[in-house]
C-alpha cells in the first residue's frame, strides 16, 4: 500500500472516529468549503451553526448543534501579515519546554487542526465543549467519508466592508465633487458655443 493510501485511511479512521458517541438524530450535515475563505469569518460561521445557533431553538445548556463538515482546509486564506506573525505556543510540563509553532508551519504540517483550534477557541468553556468537538469533521482535500448522508453546503454570507476612513472619505468626495464639476463645467462650455453658433446664423 503506498503512503498516499495509508494516509487517507488514518483520516478516514479519524474521521469516522467518535460518530457513534453522537445521536445523529434530527441533526443536518452542514458543509463548509473553507476555500477562499479567511479563517476568522469561515470559524465564526462555524462555532455558529456548531451551536445551534442558527436554530430557533437554541438552548445554551443543550447540544443541538448540526454536524459540521469542512472541506479543502489546506486553502484557507488569512489577512495581514498573520501566515508569518501568529504563532501557536503550548508547554509540555517539562523545565522550558515552552513550544511554539508559526502559522505557516502548522499549515504545512495539518492544516485542520488551524480550522479545529479557531473554532474550539470561539465556543464556551463548559461541558458541551467536547461534544461540539465532536461534531466537527475537517478535511485539508475536498474528500470525505459521508457522501451517503443528506449534506446540505453552507452558503456564507455577504461580507460588509466597514466604513471608509474620514480622511478617505474626505478625498473620495472631493475628488467626486470635481469630477462633477468639470463635467458641468464641459456642458456649460457646449451650450455656450451652440448659443454663439445660433447667434451667428441669426445676424447673418
Amino acid at each position: 500500500m503506498s503512503a498516499a493510501a495509508q494516509t487517507f485511511n488514518g483520516n478516514l479512521k479519524k474521521a469516522l472516529a467518535g460518530i457513534r458517541r453522537i445521536n445523529l438524530d434530527g441533526l443536518r450535515w452542514r458543509v463548509f468549503d473553507a476555500k477562499g475563505q479567511v479563517l476568522g469569518r469561515l470559524a465564526s460561521q462555524i462555532s455558529t451553526v456548531v451551536q445551534g445557533k442558527d436554530k430557533p431553538t437554541y438552548t445554551p445548556y443543550k447540544e443541538e448543534g448540526d454536524m459540521c463538515i469542512i472541506i479543502n482546509a489546506k486553502d484557507v486564506c488569512v489577512t495581514g501579515r498573520k501566515m508569518t506573525d501568529k504563532f501557536y505556543r503550548w508547554h509540555t510540563g517539562y523545565i522550558g519546554h515552552l513550544k511554539e509553532r508559526s502559522l505557516k508551519d502548522q499549515m504545512a504540517k495539518d492544516p485542520t487542526e488551524v480550522i479545529r483550534k479557531a473554532v474550539l477557541r470561539m465556543l464556551p468553556r463548559n461541558k458541551l465543549r467536547d461534544d461540539r468537538d465532536r461534531k466537527l469533521r475537517i478535511f485539508a482535500d475536498s474528500e470525505h467519508p459521508f457522501g451517503d448522508k443528506a449534506l446540505e453546503p453552507y452558503v456564507m454570507p455577504e461580507r460588509q466592508v466597514r466604513e471608509m476612513r474620514p480622511r478617505a472619505r474626505r478625498a473620495m468626495l472631493r475628488a467626486q465633487k470635481k469630477a462633477e464639476q468639470q463635467e458641468l463645467g464641459t456642458t456649460n462650455t457646449r451650450k455656450g458655443k451652440k448659443r454663439d453658433e445660433v447667434e451667428a446664423e441669426i445676424t447673418a
